[in-house]
């Protein structure tokens, strides 16, 4: 790979070509290994031997590199990582900036109502049900050793992988360098968490050859079938086929292990129950749950003091929190989440997300 991200060759590409990500070298580089404290062109460059190309001019770069704030950017990975500021600049002198990854992040307005039923029935179709149960089919063996390894069941992995991508059938086309830089330094609300991410996928592509030209996903930078932001990569994808590489966009097997790795360090209780279905009392005083968040750290005996109840049995010293599902005009749903329902929104940190794949995760169970 070169220096130039963005060649005439791949700009040549149709946007409707879904490219998520290259391949990633496995071991990690040291200090005296020969990728560590070069510069992003050069260690590109050795990844793919290949010549640098000019940018084409119907891609015009949008001067992300004389901006003050990147320029600060720059020395800070200079000062912390050893990178070549000349390099850097170049490499964000073709940045093109992402009108429509800011409108796709963009919060809704304040009369959206947000409704459970509508999210719930985008992602409990026919076409993810189906294709889950085809997917855990194909790939059984694999689940089964991540199942083994991690302590995560099957559909719960697949599941995951059936509400972000289809089973990798839409990874995303906006190029991951132009996005992160785009929300790095155009997007105030969440600029913090956007240069970390852009942090990540600039040491990735020098320390473990991500082939930053081909790597494309979805308008927030996340990448392949699993949806993995760069600091997820870096921190929790593995090479689960064994092959030298890791390889989020064409390896499922990667992807498999790499997402129950990912629940697995962030607590996953093997067994428990992510959720239980409430009993709402006539006289329930929500408000003080739902402020207090989804982290469990309610005992039964607790909630009932709220008029709030679980049907069925809990085992004991069980932790919960109350978790609200709006519903647009309809009453709300309630459920009680337990430390696995967490787990799953550390993926995404929302609880419609959260309670969407762990309903497809049934679906899928019952259907096989």
């Amino acid at each position: 790979m070169r220096l130039a991200l963005f060649t005439k060759r791949a700009l040549r590409r149709t946007a409707s070509v879904l490219v998520a990500v290259g391949s990633v070298a496995t071991t990690p580089a040291t200090a005296t290994s020969p990728v560590h404290g070069q510069t992003v062109g050069k260690a590109l460059a050795q990844s793919s031997g290949k010549p640098a190309a000019a940018r084409s001019p119907q891609t015009a770069a949008s001067n992300y590199e004389k901006r003050e704030e990147v320029q600060a950017f720059i020395e800070s990975l200079v000062q912390r990582h050893g990178f070549d500021p000349k390099e850097l600049s170049r490499t964000f002198a073709e940045v093109r900036k992402q009108p429509d990854a800011l409108r796709l992040i963009a919060p809704p307005p304040k009369t959206f109502k947000r409704s459970w039923s509508a999210y719930r029935a985008r992602f409990l179709d026919r076409s993810r049900i189906d294709g889950g149960i085809e997917f855990w089919s194909q790939h059984r063996a694999t689940l089964e050793r991540a199942a083994s390894i991690y302590g995560v069941p099957p559909e719960v992995i697949v599941a995951i992988i059936g509400v972000e991508t289809i089973y990798g059938r839409v990874t995303g086309s906006f190029p991951t360098l132009d996005a992160l830089t785009t929300l790095a330094f155009d997007y105030p609300r969440r600029a913090e968490f956007f240069r970390g991410e852009l942090e990540s996928l600039l040491l990735l592509a020098r320390d473990r050859r991500l082939d930053l030209q081909d790597t494309r996903g979805s308008y927030a930078g996340a990448i392949g079938l699993p949806q993995f932001m760069p600091s997820s990569i870096r921190n929790y994808a593995v090479d689960f086929d064994k092959d030298g590489k890791i390889d989020l966009r064409n390896s499922p097997v990667d992807a498999i292990g790499s997402v129950a790795r990912f629940l697995a360090e962030h607590g996953w209780v093997p067994g428990g129950q992510p959720y239980y279905p409430t009993r709402i009392g006539a006289n329930a005083r929500l408000e003080p749950l739902i402020e207090a968040g989804i982290e469990p750290h309610y005992t039964i005996s607790e909630l009932s003091g709220f008029g709030v109840g679980v049907i069925g049995s809990v085992p004991d010293g069980t932790q919960l929190a109350l978790i609200d599902l709006p519903d647009g005009d309809a009453a709300p749903t309630y459920l009680l989440g337990a430390r696995n329902f967490y787990v799953v929104t550390r993926y995404n940190r929302s609880s419609f997300y959260a309670t969407a794949v762990l309903d497809l995760a049934q679906e899928l169970r019952s259907g096989r």
